[in-house]
């Protein structure tokens, strides 16, 4: 194929000019850097600022050096060409390696953005499979410095309230490091303590990032991704509020109270502040430490099921859910009873589902598990998923909705998977993603997370399916039980309602696995016959039947009960 002549328009090679430009300032800026003129403003106001140009200049370079790359590289291909498939998969990773080498230089900020955007799936695989390399650890600052937010927010005395304070910390990031302590009660906390600079660097870099995205949708206007940096920024702004953070631990330690493997840590709010944070400090590893788990004698299949029981919980029943389950953030300790728990930590980014919605995924799947292929198109539909519904299934379980396997998929399934999802462009995707209401997309993204750390230990999917389908159908006939049990004086009412309501759920979960492997075997009459006995038990099963007929007789119970004594 002969390549066609330059011929771009006038505002994208005013635009390209302007960025190309940009880069022969970052080796200027960058030779400034490593003089000592700027040496001697490293700290302060100025000497701040003057970073910051120097980080701004890097991204314009970056930014400049990935536009120019795909505007040449694609320059004359059709879009549903596969030279074009296989060139656009090349720049999608030499891009992607270019803004890792990026994050790793600037540091900061630009390492939880490149996390930020590694974690979206919304961005093509090469983008979110090199940017998730990144690691969040930076060398810890000196204690003087910390010292002095220590006194800015608990005081000029606040060494009188402990016991000990290491002056070492125990963990370093972009935003903040940790130190342990000993109160003088000797309880152990852990103390989380903001940079002082963090916020004025905060602001800058988002202010570049924002502008480098719309300059790019300015020149391209098929460019989706202007939202990712006002996303980020929102994100950022909730990670820096540290009493936010403690409140959500509190209501996530509430909702979870009933789950004995999980350890959420106490806020002590009187040495808690927007740049302070003390919580109860846990002993324990990363989740996907195996040598760990082998120490304690802990099957990693017990750990792994756990977090997916966790998750499916805040998914499925509470609609609230953990944003950032990344290794580092669940601590496996060798405290509780079964010989571990696990530890959850940085509550800083929660997810709370619109009610409606939680409902809804809860429905859904329920159908997806059922491969009740109207069902799950109706549900797409009100999701907003359209014409790409039929796809559902395939994200979430891995298999299409026409398969005739419960869990599994043959060759000949994969095969006709596979070329039918590689017709598909990646407009086509972005499409879809951008019809997702945002809770979708927060699900999709947070599961992906999951299913990362628990395929690492090993455990199939067909242990995530299941169990994510037994709290579907709890989440789905018990969704007001927590707020109303709490109500006194109807505590007692309330408690038999929960007992009777888990065993019809368990019941209709029962129900579904048996229908689920009926539906994986040959047509015979007998299996019919049985078939329609389950779908008619299912039909029965659901909230509107507890709602007219068994919440009622409760109720008369309660009433009679109070009568009586």
């Amino acid at each position: 194929m002969t390549p066609k002549p330059f011929n771009f328009p006038a505002k994208r090679r005013t635009g390209l000019l302007l960025l190309t430009a940009a880069v022969a300032a970052t080796a200027a800026a960058a030779q400034a850097s490593n003089t000592h003129e700027l040496s001697s403003l490293s700290t302060g106001k100025l000497g701040a600022e003057v970073h910051g140009l120097v980080r701004t200049a890097r991204a314009v370079s970056a930014v400049a050096s990935t536009v120019a790359d795909y505007e040449f590289s694609l320059r004359g291909l059709r879009k549903d060409s596969d030279q074009y498939r296989h060139l656009i998969s090349e720049v999608h990773l030499r891009s992607a390696k270019r803004l890792l080498k990026l994050c790793e230089v600037n540091k900061g900020f630009y390492v939880k953005a490149g996390q930020f955007v590694a974690a979206q799936r919304v961005i093509p695989k090469e983008y979110s499979s090199t940017l998730s390399a990144l690691q969040d650890q930076v060398a810890p600052l000196p204690f003087k410095v910390i010292k002095g937010v220590l006194k800015d927010n608990l005081g000029p005395d606040f060494t009188e309230m402990f016991e000990s304070l290491d002056e070492e910390p125990i963990a370093a990031a972009s935003i903040a490091q940790v130190h342990h302590a000993v109160l003088k009660s000797d309880q152990e906390v852990a103390i989380k303590v903001q940079y002082p600079w963090v916020q004025q660097q905060m602001t800058f870099d988002t202010r570049t990032m924002y502008f480098l995205s719309k300059t790019i949708a300015w020149l391209y206007p098929q460019y989706r991704f202007e939202w990712l940096p006002l996303a980020f920024a929102d994100s950022m702004a909730a990670e820096l509020d540290f009493i936010h953070e403690a409140r959500n631990s509190e209501r996530a330690a509430k909702n979870l109270r009933n789950n004995k493997l999980i350890r959420v840590p106490h806020v002590f709010w009187d040495l808690t502040s927007r740049q302070v944070l003390t919580m109860q400090f846990y002993t324990g590893r990363k989740i996907d430490d195996l040598d760990f788990l082998n120490q304690l004698g802990v099957e990693p299949e017990k750990v792994a099921k756990s977090l997916i029981e966790l998750f499916a919980e805040m998914i499925f029943v509470h609609g609230y859910i953990h944003g950032d389950p990344h290794p580092g953030n669940i601590l496996v300790s060798p405290e509780g009873s079964n010989g571990f728990s696990l530890v959850l930590l940085d509550h800083a980014v929660y997810r709370e589902l619109d009610e409606e919605f939680r409902k809804d995924f809860c429905q859904l799947w329920e159908a997806l598990i059922l491969k009740d292929l109207n069902k799950t198109l109706r549900l797409g539909e009100r999701f907003g998923a359209g014409k790409y519904s039929r796809y559902l299934p395939i994200i979430f379980t891995g298999t299409p909705v026409e398969s005739k396997h419960a869990f599994g998929i043959s060759t000949a399934e994969k095969e006709t998977m596979r070329n039918e999802l590689k017709s598909l462009l990646f407009d086509d995707l972005s499409s879809f993603m951008e019809t997702l209401p945002p809770d979708f997309i927060a699900i999709m993204r947070i599961d992906g997370m999951i299913r990362s750390i628990i395929r690492k230990m090993g455990v199939s999917r067909v242990t995530r399916l299941l169990t994510y389908t037994k709290y579907a159908v709890y989440g789905l006939l018990c969704s007001k039980l927590d707020v109303e049990s709490s109500r006194s004086p109807m505590k007692f009412y309330f408690a038999v309602e929960a007992a009777f309501l888990s065993f019809i759920a368990t019941l209709k979960y029962v129900l579904i696995l048996i229908k689920v492997l009926l539906g994986s075997i040959d047509s015979t009459p007998w299996r019919r016959k049985v078939n329609n006995v389950l779908n008619y038990m299912y039909s029965k099963i659901t909230s509107e039947f507890w709602g007219i007929v068994v919440h009622p007789v409760f109720l008369l119970l309660w009433i009679r009960l109070n009568v009586l004594f």
